[in-house]
């Protein structure tokens, strides 16, 4: 039996543990990049079946690229939007998908191979394994998520169900907040022994309910396209108010359902969520992490303008892109800035 690491020897093992989650968070905001061109290009159904292990390898021969091409044929995407694709087509967004789910077990791999191996060397201190292993459950719920998502496409549907695009978008950035949560709390435990882990304060927690509720906006507008039903700014087609919202059905159907609404949500309620950062952002800096300060206010900032150039231009693929991919920092600079704030005297 291996004894338990010395008061020496737990703060370079601390340290390494939190580079180790960091270098994760890396690859899981990779993923989430990865995961916005996989959405803007309609790629997402390319892939119809869920091979954990064998699905690493993409098909390699002719017979092998028309079987997988059959596939595709036989789901509602194919049949009434893209009807009579080549199979080149097919293999562009083959690509998408399936280098977005290779990355996600890249992701696995990189998470469970070197837990095991601080868990076997007992590098990991006291009081951390549990949140170590809930982050690797949670990659692993993500991947059933993924999948589960995919599904609500291939038998009715044109395209995923937004409710469940928002559970796996959602998912995959509180990967990214835990991780580098965790990674903090183990770097000022590499910086003294005695360090307590951080806690969420009132106004970190307002905040991060209002990024929430932005970001799950967010993601029903990219499901919805609802990006695309007014291409001017500030105004939705010349009106504050969309016309076009339709109240038919209950109110959480149209609040979470209906395009124009939908859009309209997203665009204001980031204001919202945008001054309670910054005010974050503000404590951040009064409590000496001027750094995550900056990270804060840079990131909103740009995400801000990045929403308003990707409308402005009709949704292009790049400017989109950029605005997932600035979302997923804008994420990871909130979580340092309200660990900042919520650091205890050790």
């Amino acid at each position: 039996m291996k004894a338990p690491v010395s008061a020496r020897s737990a703060a370079p093992a601390a340290r390494a543990i939190a580079r180790w989650l960091l270098g994760v968070a890396i690859l899981v905001f990779c993923m989430v990049v990865v995961g916005g061109i996989t959405r803007l290009t309609e790629s997402g159904l390319s892939i119809t079946q869920w091979k954990p292990i064998t699905g690493a390898i993409p098909p390699l021969t002719h017979d092998q690229w028309m079987e997988a091409f059959h596939l595709y044929q036989q789901i509602p995407e194919y049949r009434e939007i893209n009807q009579g694709m080549t199979l080149g087509d097919f293999q562009f967004i083959f690509f998408w998908e399936w280098a977005h789910r290779l990355l996600g077990r890249l992701i696995g791999v990189a998470f469970a191979l070197p837990l095991l191996w601080f868990a076997w060397k007992r590098s990991i201190p006291a009081g951390y394994g549990w949140r170590l292993v809930a982050l690797l459950a949670l990659g692993g719920l993500q991947g059933a998520i993924g999948w589960w998502m995919v599904k609500s496409g291939l038998s009715v549907r044109t395209d995923v169900s937004h409710y469940r695009l928002a559970v796996h978008l959602l998912t995959a950035l509180f990967i990214i907040g835990g991780l580098v949560w965790t990674a903090l709390d183990l770097l000022m435990l590499a910086r003294s022994p005695r360090a307590q882990p951080a806690t969420l304060r009132p106004l970190a927690l307002v905040a991060l309910l209002a990024l929430v509720v932005q970001l799950l906006f967010g993601a029903f507008t990219a499901g919805l396209n609802a990006g695309y039903v007014a291409n001017t700014w500030p105004l939705m087609n010349d009106h504050l108010v969309p016309e076009g919202i339709s109240w038919a059905g209950s109110l959480w159907a149209t609040v979470s359902s209906d395009p124009y609404l939908v859009h309209f949500i997203h665009r204001w309620w980031a204001w919202a969520a945008a001054i309670l950062l910054l005010m974050l952002a503000r404590q951040a800096k009064r409590a000496g992490a001027r750094g995550a300060s900056i990270a804060i206010n840079a990131s909103v900032g740009t995400q801000i303008l990045l929403g308003i150039a990707t409308v402005v231009s009709g949704i292009a693929l790049p400017l989109a892109v950029l605005h997932q991919a600035v979302g997923a920092l804008v994420v990871a600079s909130a979580a340092w800035g309200a660990h900042a704030i919520g650091r205890r005297a050790s």
